[in-house]
């Protein structure tokens, strides 16, 4: 199914870059010289998303393109297709489930809060998916996501609404809304969310992310079902990163165990091998502890350094997945996988096949990303007053936004208000597009 047996015929209109970037224009700005605290101050425990903030703590990317980034590990769903054996397939869809977080380990720059109705997509031939986003709703900000796989053998789709907080030291993203994966070939759909992910020392200090919270992923064909434990780092750093869980039958036996690192590595093993491996560490963190007097100072905030940087194998376990190594730049690019890398480059093909929506397309993203950091900030700027005057059009017309590529529905699973593609993207038929840039 390629692009261009879609668009009638004729000319295949594609928008697929054949060799990628490995690198951004321009590196990143220093954040050294601005003060955050100067901003953050009035907004203890209130909604970040209502709140402007200056484009230095950005990073180049909409958010729409920050959550393509679930699709760099694209491999582990072809991979769960594969398999006959539904405890193998929920193996590896809980793998992409852990894999889809790791893009943000020490990626501390804010993405680009979307435009209502601004959209991206990304074909990518070589990993076998093509994506449609949207952003369908301003306030709350609602961003949904459609994903095929170009051999008809899956169909990714979500939307997400990420609720922000700041505590004062820290700000907690949670990143509310339904994922669901369909495994067509085994007619077989799963769904979950995921975990909460809270970005430490916005004040002072290094920056440090972590995720923590539970994870439940349902097949809903079998009943089977995936609950991962993203730990939250605890006092010492032990647990920093850790994810550990079970796949157990719709009558609660265990079938499965999983650990590993969301930075880092999934394992499976056998559960009964798990349980006795836990339960030796317990006994030998008590005795540490025991011989540790511990003096009870006040939390730090800093990173904890964990007592080892790897995960220690369980003998018989499956490694289900490994996170690629960042490009050797990454650090002065934001801290972005060679996939993250990728995601805002445009060559003239592409961007005569793009919608004028697409977020490639975005004036102050395409400044920031090559180093015009001042023009950044003013097209910022300029384009949410843009957005502020066409809302309020609106209201003196008593017209409603409409979205273009998805419907709010319920999910088919389970039922959870959820926004549904509405087809037709890929016939690139773009009339009567908002001009929102």
């Amino acid at each position: 199914m390629s692009e261009g047996k879609d668009c009638g015929g004729g000319d295949a209109l594609s928008n697929g870059i054949k060799k990628h970037r490995t690198s951004l224009p321009s590196p990143m700005f220093s954040r050294n010289d601005f003060s955050i605290w100067s901003i953050l101050r009035k907004c203890i425990g209130m909604e970040l998303s209502k709140i402007t903030m200056p484009v230095i703590f950005n990073e180049p990317l909409s958010f729409l393109q920050r959550l393509t980034e679930y699709m760099e590990h694209t491999y582990l769903i072809h991979k769960a297709s594969s398999f006959a054996d539904p405890v193998e397939r929920m193996q590896c869809v809980a793998a992409f489930a852990v894999s889809a977080v790791a893009s943000q380990w020490e990626r501390t720059g804010k993405p680009f809060n979307p435009l209502l109705g601004e959209t991206y997509e990304l074909v990518r031939d070589d990993l076998g998916f093509r994506l449609i986003s949207e952003q369908v709703s301003h306030h709350p900000p609602i961003s949904a996501f459609h994903a095929e796989g170009l051999n008809n053998d899956f169909i990714f789709h979500g939307s997400i609404y990420p609720k922000l907080k700041f505590w004062g030291k820290s700000v907690e993203a949670e990143p509310k809304g339904t994922i669901t994966l369909e495994l067509l070939e085994h007619n077989e759909a799963y769904t979950w969310t995921n975990p909460t992910c809270c970005v430490h020392n916005i004040i002072v200090g290094k920056l440090w992310i972590e995720q923590y919270g539970n994870v439940e992923i349902i097949n809903h064909k079998t009943g089977d079902k995936c609950v991962l434990n993203f730990k939250p780092c605890g006092l010492f750093g032990k647990e920093l990163h850790k994810v550990e869980g079970y796949i157990q039958d719709k009558s609660k036996r265990k079938l499965c165990a999983l650990y590993g690192k969301w930075t880092e590595c999934l394992y499976s093993v056998d559960p009964a091998t798990f349980d006795a491996y836990k339960k030796n560490d317990k006994k030998t963190t008590e005795e540490k502890k025991n011989s540790k007097q511990t003096s009870s100072s006040e939390e730090s905030d800093e990173m904890p350094v964990p007592d080892s940087e790897s995960v220690f194998i369980i003998p018989g376990s499956v490694l289900l997945w490994r996170i690629a190594p960042r490009p050797p730049n990454s650090a002065q690019m934001y801290n972005f996988t060679s996939f993250a890398m990728v995601l805002n480059e445009v060559d003239k093909e592409m961007e005569s096949v793009i919608p004028k929506t697409d977020c490639r397309l975005r004036p102050d993203i395409r400044a920031m990303e090559n180093g015009e950091i001042d023009q950044a900030s003013e097209e910022k700027k300029r384009l949410e007053e843009k957005q502020r005057a066409a809302r309020k059009n609106r209201s003196k017309s008593e017209e409603d936004w409409k979205t273009r590529w998805f419907h709010q529905g319920p999910n088919p699973y389970n039922g959870a208000q959820d926004w549904i593609y509405s087809g037709n993207y890929w016939d690139r038929n773009y009339f009567n597009l908002p001009d929102i840039y």
